[in-house]
This record gives C-alpha cells, structure tokens and sequence, in this order.
C-alpha cells in the first residue's frame, strides 16, 4: 500500500494566496499539523497558531538557518496557518515565525540538535520496509519486555539494540515495550520528560534508525509497543504554549504540571494532535501498538474520552494489522479494558501494581508507603491470577479511599503481571533489582509463578540474567530545574520510613549526574556470570510457548488453593484430565499430612509426576525430593514445581 494512502488521510483545498500560488491543486497530508513532503514534490507546512497575526516558515540546508528562504504561511480556518513551497525538501532545517519570534515546530519528526534547536523536514517514504508479511500481534499469548534504549547497550543507540534483537527473539519475548522516546532535552533522560511529541529523540539515532529496529523485530517474529506519555509534556523545550495557549488547561492539575487541554475551550485542535500522534507511531514506524503512561492522569469529560478516541485511531493506522495497547493506571480502572461497545477504551491490557507489592512484601517482608495495604499471603498470589486486581473497591488504607473498580468479567491476559519495572526497580535508595533483595530460591519460585501463570507477563531488561547494573531515575536538566527534580525524588521516596531521615536520603543517587545514568547500561557479561539464571528464563518460557494449556488459559479454566502460611497452588484444567499443577512455596519446608485438599488430587487413573522444578541443580538449586508420595506431600522451601499427571502403575 501507498504511504500516501493511509487510514487517516486527508486532502486540504485551497485558496488563492501568495503562499500557495504554485500550489499543487491537492495537497495530501498525513498529519494535521507539521512539515510534510508531498509525493508530486515540495513540502507542506502547517501549524495551529490562532493568536498570531503573521506566520511563516524559515528553512534553509543547515542548521543555523543561514541563507535562509521565508514562506509566509497562509491563515486557514480555526487558527490554522499553511503553505506549500516547492524548493523546500527532505533534509532541511526549519523554524516558524509567529509575529516575528521564532520557534522549532512543535509537530517536528526531528530534532538533530534537540528541542531547542531547529526542526528538520522528513520524509518517511525514503525509508524500503521489508515486513510486508508481519501480521501485528493480539492480546492473548504475549509475553512482554521493557526496555529503556539509552541503557539497554553500553552504545546506547537503536543500532546497538538492533543487534541484541536475536537474544530476545531465541529467550521466549514476543513484544518488546519500549520506554518513551519523544525528543527531550540534555544527555539522558527516562523520557518521561518528553517535549516533541513526533522527533524520536536524537540521542538513540535519527527516525530511520528506529524504523530499521522495528523492521528487524518483525523479521525475528518480535512485536514492539512504544510507550508514550499523553498526560503532560516536559517542561524544558516544550513549545506549544508560543503557539497557542489553549494547549494546557488549568481546569485539572497534575504531579508534573499542567495536562493538556482535552475538554475545555479550544479542544479540538489539541485533540487532533495527540489523536494524530497515537496513530503516527504505528503507521510511520510500524510499531506494533502503545503503552499509555499513568492515564489516570489524562483528563476529559468529552462524551467520547480522548483514551478511546485514541485506541480507535491506533487501529486505523494499522490497517488491518493486530496491535496490543496496554496501559499504567493506578486506580484500576476497568473500563479501559473493556471494549469501546461496552462503554469501554478498547485497551488490551493493564499493568497490575497490586501483583507486584504482593511479590516484593514476600520477597522483603516490607510493607512501607504504598506496599502497606499487601501482606504478600498465598491468597493475594491466587486472587491476582484469578481475579487481576486485588483491589477492586476495596477501602485502600494507604490512600485512605476507596480503590479499583470491579473486573469480574474481563480475562487473565488483560493483566500485565510484572516483578520489576523501570518505576518499581528506581522508587528505591539503591535501585537495586529483585534479585539483591531476597533469596536466589525464592526469586526463582516467583519467577516460575510470574512466567508460568495464567497472566501475560513482562520482565524489565536484564531480569533474565539477574543484571548486575542498577536502575536509578536520571535526568538531565538545567542547573535550576536539575535541583528541582533532585528535590521532588528525594521528597518522593521519602514515603518510605526506612529511608526518610536525613543521613540515609543523602545517599539517593544525583539523578543529573551522568555517573547515576552509566551505571545503568546493561552489562552483557552478565549473561554468562549467570547463565543459570538466564536458563532458567529461557525454560520457563519456553514451557510457557509450548505446553498445550500454560500461557493459554482462560478465566473459569483454572483455579488455586492455599495450603500453609506461604504455599499455594494453581491449577490448570485440560482436555482428557490433561491438567497441570503449579505448586509454590515461598516459605521453609512443608509437609502435607494429611492434605485435605481436592485440587492437590491427580486425575482420575493418573498420578502426578514432576514436569520441572526451581530447584533443578542447573538453575542453582539444591534438587527436588519427591513431592506426592507414600509421606504425602512435601514441598521444598522457597520452591515451585510444575507437576503434569501419567498412568498410574
């Protein structure tokens, strides 16, 4: 198909002006606002200024603008400014001109010098895709994996990650979520801070090199999810206000600052805009779907929410393709998983913070600041796998409130379940990984649980072979913000009591110092210092791909049991009394006698044989006696077991 002929097309008609006279007599755009090349030559420009008098765009081949040409811009209807200029091409650079001030483009798709410097005209058409046979990816059988590209290699670049592609592909990943890349200024950053909503940050490379990754993901059967962030802008380098104030609105506020304006005066512009960008990343790049950070913080009383408008968007840029859109919303939300027919956003999934503080206060015993409201029992491991949230209405004592919204009806793989993620690894003095917290046996057993449960899971890079390098929060920004942002982490974490006094709070790393951002980046040595630990990844999830129920399961075909303080058990229902058994202890040795349990008993003719263990001597454990014998049931401490049933003798 055409890039020219997208889902979301449109032809703008002109008027006489002195901006457009040797105009083509349609112009074709795949963005309403920014600089577009057009198939029958020369580049488009438009932009939303609706309190400007005059506007027009300088261009020129470097970036200073020198010998620059004008084209002043045409005033259309709604505060929309436009021109067409034919010696205006693919690779110059850009700014506007709003009553004599100049600015880059809000809407550019790259920045080579950053947020403050000038813009540069792109054509995506350049680029020669060779994935016309992907098909996208669904929601059920996913297994998802984070990574922050400025620290997944030591490079740092899409280019270096491209090459760990085949790693990922042979582990058992199947979509690759990667943390923000709009443009932002400074050295490194999260992302999160993101200014440009189209300018894939030039830190990593420019707008080819990411097309490049995502082709060479789908040529390994990888799908990638880029995650973007809706519910504020950066506050270094961000333009939008100089083009309209009607971007922001006051009207709701946020941790970060003023949201943009989905539902007060002038909307709809705004609106386009990120409705626009949603589709952009899958239609430009070839991305495989998004991932919406912290949502709840996406404001609009429209009667249709910008979220769902924003899913619907998403689908017609794929054009028949399968996208996966998955989102952050810590007041458990339901009806964004629901389906648009049903009142619902159409995502596809939600992460699940609840599984995660369960899994840390076992892992840790801790359970400070928002870990209070979890105990980490056998029954929050099986109510989460059954049920998604933990808290679905519940009085939520650390917010003392109310939290989550019923979710009965929705299925197992609407739920991301996670051990780590960039937030949780980062919302810590060290930013130390699972695996320094707790021991080696019961990070395996919770591992086993995390990828051979019915939930779709997500690992953060480097969890499979127990990275040795942190994950701090880095950011860096100007003298006077930098020691803002210092001052708001260092008030952030100090919800937790263990680190709130402050000699301790000294010691969180400086966010701005570029040593916090290298000790960051991935280690690849890694991958043989713990190659038990990577096999035991790579196992799991290959039981995972194959086993005829694991990974496929439906609510209502599985169910779970406490049997001690720290034990429990799921299983799995199949064909023919075809079931499997995933037996967890996270605590010291038990034994079951008696074990008046049902869903312990083997299928009928059948006895229960061990499948696989955590404790296999080649992940570092220390063997697996027998689990269902003449002694009954014993269970090795801090353990997990898959049992499948065979013919009795």
């Amino acid at each position: 198909m055409s890039l020219y002929a997208t889902a979301f097309d449109f032809v703008l008609p002109f008027t006489t002006d002195r901006a457009m006279n040797a105009a083509p007599e349609n112009l074709h755009r795949r963005l309403p606002v920014g600089a577009e090349v057009q198939p029958e030559g020369g580049v488009h420009f438009r932009t939303w200024a609706p309190s400007s008098k005059q506007v027009a765009v300088i261009m020129a081949d470097d970036d200073d603008l020198a010998d620059a040409i004008e084209l002043p811009l045409a005033q259309d209807a709604g505060g929309y400014w436009s021109g067409w200029s034919a010696a205006a091409s693919a690779g110059m650079h850009y700014r506007f001109r709003l009553d004599g001030k100049v600015f880059p483009d809000p809407a550019s798709r790259f920045q080579p010098n950053g947020p403050h410097g000038p813009s540069q005209i792109i054509d995506p058409a350049t680029f020669e895709w060779s994935d016309d046979q992907w098909q996208g990816v669904s929601r059920e059988g996913q297994v998802l994996y984070e990574m922050h590209i400025g620290t997944f290699t030591p490079e740092g670049t899409w280019a270096a990650a491209m090459e760990q592609l085949p790693h990922l592909a042979d582990l058992g990943v199947t979509i690759l979520e990667v943390m923000p890349v709009a443009d932002f200024p400074g050295r490194f950053g999260w992302g999160y801070d993101g200014v440009n909503l189209f300018a894939p940050v030039r830190l990593y490379g420019g707008p080819d090199d990411f097309r490049l990754f995502v082709d060479r993901a789908h040529a390994l059967g990888l799908g990638v999810i880029l995650d973007v962030v809706y519910n504020h802008l950066g506050p270094d380098g961000n333009y939008l206000k100089q083009f309209s104030p009607w971007y922001f609105t006051s009207r709701y506020s946020t941790d970060w600052g003023e949201p943009p304006n989905f539902d007060d005066e002038c909307n709809e512009p705004v609106r386009e805009l990120f409705i626009a960008n949603a589709g952009y990343w899958i239609d430009e790049f070839h991305c495989d779907g998004l991932r919406l950070d912290a949502t709840q913080n996406i404001y609009d009383a429209s009667n249709e929410h910008i979220l769902a408008r924003i899913t619907r968007r998403a689908h017609a840029a794929a054009q028949g393709r399968g996208i996966y859109i998955v989102g952050e919303n810590e007041p458990q939300q339901a009806r964004l998983i629901r389906p648009r027919a049903q009142g619902g956003y159409g995502f596809d999934s939600l992460w699940n913070d609840d599984f995660h503080h369960a899994a840390i206060v076992a892992m840790t015993g801790r359970n400070e600041a928002y870990y209070t409201d979890y105990h980490g029992s056998p029954q929050e491991f099986i109510s989460s796998a059954k049920w998604g949230f933990l808290f679905q209405g519940q009085r939520y004592k650390w917010q003392h409130a109310r939290r989550g919204t019923p979710c009965f009806d929705l299925t197992p793989s609407n739920f991301v379940h996670f051990l780590q993620n960039h937030d949780q690894i980062a919302n810590s003095l060290w930013g130390r990984r699972a695996h320094t917290l707790t021991s080696a046996a019961k990070l395996r057993a919770l591992t086993a649980l995390l990828l051979l449960g019915p939930n779709t899971p997500m690992l953060f890079q480097g969890q499979e072979f127990a990275a040795s390098s942190p994950f701090l929060y880095f950011a860096d920004h100007k003298p006077e913000l930098a020691a803002m942002v210092a001052k708001g982490r260092g008030e952030f974490l100090a919800q937790f009591p263990s680190i709130a006094s402050e000699d301790i709070s000294a010691l969180i790393p400086n966010p701005e110092l570029e040593e916090t951002f290298q000790r960051c980046k991935l280690d690849f040595a890694d991958r043989e210092k713990n190659a038990e630990v990577l096999l035991l990844h790579r196992e799991l999830l290959r039981l995972r791909r194959d086993d005829p129920l694991l990974g496929h399961v439906q609510r209502g075909t599985y169910d779970g049991a406490v049997l001690g303080p720290s034990a429990f058990l799921l299983r799995f229902f199949g064909r023919d009394q075809n079931d499997r058994l995933l037996v967890i202890n996270l605590g010291a040795h038990l034994h079951l006698d008696p074990a008046p349990e049902p869903l312990l008993a083997p299928p009928l003719g059948c006895v229960w044989n061990l499948a696989w263990s955590s404790e296999d001597p080649r992940y570092g454990g220390s063997g697996t006696p027998a689990i269902d014998s003449e002694d009954n049931w014993n269970l090795s401490a801090e353990s997990a077991a898959l049992l499948t049933p065979i013919s009795a003798p």
